[in-house]
């Protein structure tokens, strides 16, 4: 764990830090961490906080101290949105991003939120060990980005009112749905759309500006969004909404360390799936017992309502993105061959 005397004997030494190249026996290399969601300890909060806090207490624990990382939470070091660009430009070292967020920069990276392309945990991890994944991998290397842990949440929905199960539900409803593709599904279902970070969808519910949010189990927790909330659409036993959050890091940043240290983040970056599968799957049950305390209607999803999500996105989300480039075409294909 980093304590408060490593932090500050870190922020103490800033000046003396070799932030973009490697280590020397006097000097250690600093990774900032960024991500947009609430901060906690290493043992208590957001599995995705703690995710990083334990990939940095493992890397300078295995570097014998040639690395140390900083965490940053609630977007304080960067601004949510900006955070990927961040990183390509070697700005921001890592950061645990929700990738669609970068399809305004690069459409391809859509491909993490596709709905109904995805259905089960299994199904979206073993992307990383076939073909899809050394191809989304490759994509993100020559665009900067490298890929550390591979993390799936699967997502809900939380109202102001009734609640959004079937498609049909939706209708006349303003909803965010998280990507450009979800929007799509969510638009030829009849509802309108908002496209804000998950951090800003609780100030959205409470002003009415919209009626309900699709978001990750751990977002409709740890943004309390049960406390603007009056349903809950959980997607514990199945969904069409699975988004991969990963940990990425700068590749310009990962090729000015020295290979000892970039293999012990890629090592520990690996091991830190078996984590983040779990976190997303715990907070997939503990999310219902929030909402139903706070007096929340909680409504389930099955694999029949789950088919006509995926049928609408099929014939709208699916054809858009698959036509937007050669490489949005071929992820689309490689991530199709992927059985659940």
């Amino acid at each position: 764990m980093i304590t408060r005397r490593h932090v500050l004997a870190s922020a103490l030494a800033a000046p003396a830090i070799l932030h973009l190249g490697t280590g020397t026996a006097h000097a250690a290399t600093t990774l900032k961490i960024s991500h947009q969601f609430p901060g906690g300890t290493i043992d208590k909060g957001d599995f995705r906080d703690r995710l990083c806090r334990m990939f940095a207490q493992e890397v300078t624990k295995r570097s014998g101290g040639e690395i140390v990382g900083e965490i940053y939470p609630n977007s304080s070091l960067v601004k949510t949105n900006a955070q990927f660009s961040a990183m390509r430009k070697g700005a921001l070292d890592i950061s645990l991003y929700p990738m669609p967020y970068a399809g305004g920069e690069l459409p391809e990276t859509n491909i993490g939120l596709m709905p109904g392309l995805v259905s089960t945990y299994d199904q979206g991890l073993r992307w990383k060990k076939e073909p899809v994944g050394k191809a989304l991998t490759d994509f993100l290397a020559d665009k900067g980005i490298i890929l550390l842990t591979w993390v799936w949440q699967a997502g809900g929905v939380a109202s102001r009112s009734k609640a959004i199960v079937a498609p049909e539900d939706a209708k006349g409803m303003k909803v965010r749905g998280g990507s450009r593709e979800m929007d799509m599904v969510l638009q030829t279902a009849g509802a309108a759309v908002l496209s804000v970070p998950s951090n800003e969808i609780y100030a959205a519910m409470q002003t009415g500006a919209c009626d309900a949010g699709i978001t990750s189990s751990t977002s409709l927790i740890s943004f309390r969004l049960e406390e603007v909330s009056k349903s809950l659409t959980s997607g514990a036993d199945a969904s069409y909404w699975f988004m991969l959050e990963p940990l990425m890091m700068s590749k310009a940043i990962f090729d000015k360390l020295p290979k000892n240290q970039q293999d012990i983040i890629l090592q520990v970056g690996t091991e830190l799936e078996a984590f983040g599968k779990k976190g997303a799957q715990d907070d997939d049950i503990e999310v219902a017992k929030v909402y139903e305390k706070a007096g929340a209607k909680v409504s389930k999803l099955d694999k029949t309502i789950v088919g006509k999500w995926r049928d609408i996105a099929r014939d709208t989300a699916w054809k858009d993105y698959g036509a937007k480039t050669a490489t949005s075409a071929s992820l689309l294909k490689l991530a199709s061959d992927v059985s659940a």
